[in-house]
């Protein structure tokens, strides 16, 4: 058991990304698609990233979403679904004031509330 636990440890200690999942800065975007650097094939995955957290599917924005601005509190936070918009969103100031005009219920990425 002692050698399991030793080897995660040092695992997690060695690749970080194993343990928090990819960074924006470990992807490239190439006509409108993400890549893992030096591959061909669209990225499918998380990324945590300190400020930016979200998930990938064939390359696009799949799933929730949640940006902060650097004082912690939630920039934005919502739901992608195939690249777009999709469902609820809301969008903050850094003191935590919601912009006017651009929150809003969006289907296929086009604001239906």
């Amino acid at each position: 058991m002692r050698r399991i636990l030793t080897s995660v440890v040092l695992l997690v200690l060695l690749f970080p990304s194993l343990a928090l999942g990819e960074t924006l800065g470990d992807l490239v975007k190439t006509d409108g698609l993400y890549y893992k650097k030096f591959t061909d094939v669209p990225f499918t995955g998380k990324i945590t990233e300190g400020l930016t957290q979200g998930s990938f599917r064939n390359g696009k924005w799949d799933g929730p979403y949640i940006d902060y601005h650097y004082n912690g509190r939630i920039f934005a936070k919502g739901t992608y679904k195939d690249g777009m918009y999709d469902g609820l969103w809301v969008w903050n100031d850094e003191y935590g004031v919601r912009f006017t005009g651009i929150g809003g219920t969006f289907k296929n990425g086009v604001k239906v509330k």
